[in-house]
């Protein structure tokens, strides 16, 4: 179609300039395949021809990988393929096998998201026993917490999120997506009998600091909360 003043005033698009979707959808796969990383919308956007339908390239995709040995799927608000979740037993022997979380660890990781943001000494007081700073320092290198800024209390107390990276290795596409009270119960986590207040907060990881918290400075390295006494743990 000819590109006229009149067709540009009424909104019609220029068919001539529409990029291919077959060829952009091609670009994208390739992109998606070749990414160390996980990939945006807007990375997306920013490297397909100018007019792409991106949403439509990606659920294109999605729905051509459903029934293969790699899908397309999202994680922590980006796209990525990853391996068949019935076909993970096949690679099971290639894995290098990774040092296991302590209990410790595991339980304060749920509890940072749940509760996050959430400090040392709530931690603490959740759990029922000491948490040591190991534990804490264990999450911070795996890069599934992360710093978020200080409590406005005394000592000012660093508080505690998760990261996109704890998202990612656990199959997330966002932190609401962890289970709730009656999941949690479904998969047999909570047995026996539940106490009738009991609840599960609903997860939040919103970036924006809470009116009870400010940000980090620089005297990140000297937290005040030190005088905290390093104990044993459970």
């Amino acid at each position: 179609m000819e590109t006229t003043d009149e067709t540009i005033e009424a909104g019609i698009p220029d068919e001539s300039r529409v990029p291919d979707h077959g060829e952009a959808t091609r670009v994208a796969e390739a992109l998606l395949f070749a990414s160390a990383e996980p990939l945006s919308v807007q990375d997306l956007t920013g490297r397909l021809p100018e007019g792409a339908d991106v949403e439509r390239i990606l659920e294109d995709l999605a729905g051509y990988y459903a029934p293969r040995g790699v899908n397309l799927v999202r994680v922590a608000g980006k796209w990525a393929f990853r391996t068949a979740s019935d076909l993970s037993f096949v690679l099971s022997r290639d894995v290098v096998e990774q040092r296991k979380l302590s209990r410790a660890a595991m339980e304060t990781l749920a509890i940072v998201a749940y509760h996050q943001p959430v400090t040392r000494a709530e931690i603490e007081e959740i759990r029922g026993v000491a948490t040591s700073k190991g534990t804490l320092d264990t999450l911070l290198e795996t890069g599934w917490i992360r710093l978020r800024g200080r409590r406005k209390a005394p000592g000012r107390p660093v508080t505690y999120g998760t990261t996109a990276g704890f998202l990612d290795h656990f199959g997330l596409d966002a932190i609401d997506d962890l289970p709730g009270l009656e999941e949690l119960k479904g998969a047999g986590f909570l047995e026996g009998r539940v106490p009738p207040d009991l609840s599960v907060p609903v997860p939040s990881d919103d970036n924006t600091l809470r009116e009870d918290e400010d940000p980090l400075d620089d005297d990140l390295f000297q937290p005040l909360d030190m005088d905290q006494t390093e104990t044993g743990e459970e």
